[in-house]
C-alpha cells in the first residue's frame, strides 16, 4: 500500500473528516489482513510451483487465507534459468532460502540440513500459520522438517503417490509422517496414507491441482511460435529426462541412449528440457549440449503455459517426468516413459513403460505416433477440475490447535 506524501492532507475540515473516515477503513483493512490464516508453500522446482498454480490462485483469492511463498532449491540456480526471476514477475516472494549446490548424494543432504536451518528462521520471520509442500522432493522435505519441528501445522499435497526416483519414495512418506493434513490426488493414494498409521480425518482426497485448468491454461501455437521461432511444423517429440542415478556419466549414457531412439523414430524434431538439480543431472546436459543442432532444441526452462502449450502440440513425450503420469492425458498426449524414476505411480492409459533399451523405447515411440495419428483420447485418471478450491477450503477450515499438532501412529 502506497503511502499518500504530505501535500495530500489538506487542511480543509471537510477533507480531514473524509481522510478520518479513509484512515479507520484502512485500519480496518489492516486488521482484517492480519487476521487471515497466513499459508506459507515452500518451492523448490519450475515443475512443482507451474503444478500448484491453481492452489495458489485459490489461496491468494480466498477471504479467511494469506499467501506467502518461500524460494529455494532450483529457483535460484543461473543454470536452470534461474526461475526465481520468472516467478517474481507476477507473484509476490516473500523470502528466499539459501540452498548450496549439491555434489553427489552427501552434498545434497548437506543442502537440506542447511535449508532446514534456513527455513525454520523464516517461518518465525514471516508468523506462517501453515507451511504448505507438495510431491517428494529433497526441498519438500527439508520445508516439511522446520515446519513440524517449529510446531507449525504441515499440509502436504501429493503424498501416498508412488515413484521409486532416487530416493523419492522414501522422502515422499517421511514427508507424510510430518505432515499434520494431507491432500492425496487420488483414492488409491488416501488409501495408502491411512495404510502409514494416519487418522482418516487428516487425510483428504482432493485430485490433483497439476490438472486444474490446464488446457484453457496453455499458451496457443502462436505464442509457442512465437517462444522457439526455429520450432517447425513438423510433427516433434518433447523430451524431460530426469536422473535417476547420481553418476553423471551414467545419465550420460542414458540420455544419449534416448536420443539415439529419437533418431531412429519418425520424429525429426525434438525440444528438450533441462533436467532437474537432482545428482547426475551434470551428464544429461552435457549430452544435450554435445547434440545440439536445428532439429534439437533446449531450453533451460519453460514457463508453465509454454510447457502446457508444448505439451498440446508435442506428438508424444518422452522421457521420465511425472508431467508425463500426471498431465499429459489431458492432452490426449501419449507419453514414453523410461526407467524406473516413476515405477509404482498410477498413469493413464496414455503412458507406456519401458526400459532404457533404445530398440523398446524407439517402438513405443512408433507406437505413440501412431494413437497420435489416429486421434486416441484417453481419461486423465487424476481426475478434472477444482483441486486448488477443495484445498483452500480445507486450509481456511482447519482446526490449529494440540488435536492437529500432536499425532499418534493409529496401530
Amino acid at each position: 500500500m502506497r503511502r499518500r506524501s504530505p501535500r495530500q492532507v489538506s487542511t480543509s475540515r471537510d477533507r480531514k473528516g473524509a481522510g478520518d473516515l479513509q484512515d479507520r477503513s484502512l485500519t480496518v483493512a489492516a486488521r482484517s489482513e492480519s487476521q487471515r490464516r497466513r499459508v506459507c508453500f515452500v518451492t523448490g522446482t519450475r515443475a512443482e510451483f507451474g503444478l500448484m498454480r491453481s492452489v495458489l490462485e485459490a489461496i491468494r483469492a480466498h477471504p479467511k487465507l494469506q499467501l506467502q511463498i518461500i524460494a529455494t532449491g532450483m529457483h535460484l540456480d543461473r543454470r536452470h534459468g534461474r526461475t526465481l526471476d520468472e516467478m517474481s514477475d507476477e507473484w509476490t516472494v516473500d523470502a528466499v532460502a539459501p540452498w548450496r549446490a549439491a555434489v553427489g548424494a552427501g552434498g545434497a543432504a548437506q543442502a537440506t540440513g542447511l535449508a532446514i536451518a534456513s527455513l525454520a528462521k523464516l517461518y518465525q520471520r514471516l508468523k506462517s500459520d501453515i507451511v504448505l509442500v507438495v510431491g517428494d522432493r529433497v526441498e519438500a522435505f527439508a520445508a516439511a522438517a522446520a515446519g513440524a519441528i517449529s510446531q507449525i501445522p504441515v499440509a502436504h499435497i501429493h503424498g501416498g503417490d508412488r515413484a521409486i526416483g532416487q530416493v523419492d519414495d522414501s522422502l515422499r512418506h517421511a514427508i507424510t509422517k510430518l505432515a499434520h493434513v494431507h491432500l492425496a490426488a487420488t483414492a488409491e493414494a488416501a488409501q495408502r496414507i491411512r495404510r502409514l498409521g494416519e487418522d482418516r480425518w487428516r487425510v483428504h482426497t482432493v485430485g490433483a491441482p497439476g490438472v486444474d485448468g490446464i488446457v484453457r491454461s496453455a499458451a496457443p501455437p502462436s505464442e509457442v511460435r512465437r517462444a522457439i521461432p526455429q520450432l517447425g511444423t513438423r510433427r516433434f517429440a518433447l523430451l524431460v529426462l530426469h536422473p535417476v542415478q547420481s553418476d553423471p556419466e551414467a545419465e550420460r549414457q542414458t540420455a544419449r541412449t534416448v536420443l539415439d531412439a529419437l533418431g531412429r523414430s519418425a520424429i525429426r524434431q525434438i525440444v528438450a528440457i533441462y533436467p532437474n538439480n537432482d545428482p547426475g543431472a551434470d551428464g544429461i546436459i552435457k549430452c544435450f549440449r554435445s547434440s545440439a543442432s536445428p532439429d534439437f532444441i533446449v531450453l533451460r526452462s519453460a514457463p508453465r503455459a509454454l510447457f502446457l502449450g508444448l505439451m498440446r502440440q508435442a506428438a508424444v513425450l518422452v522421457g521420465n517426468s511425472s508431467s508425463g503420469i500426471i498431465e499429459a492425458a489431458s492432452f490426449h498426449l501419449p507419453v514414453v516413459n523410461i526407467g524406473p524414476r516413476q515405477r509404482g505411480r498410477l498413469a493413464s492409459e496414455n503412458v507406456m513403460s519401458v526400459p532404457v533399451r533404445q530398440d523398446r523405447i524407439a517402438a513405443a515411440i512408433a507406437r505413440g505416433l501412431r494413437w497420435r495419428e489416429a486421434g486416441r483420447r484417453f481419461r486423465n485418471v487424476y481426475g478434472g477440475q477444482g483441486a486448488g478450491r477443495r484445498i483452500a477450503s480445507i486450509l481456511s477450515h482447519l482446526g490449529i490447535g494440540p488435536k492437529l499438532l500432536r499425532k499418534l501412529i493409529t496401530y
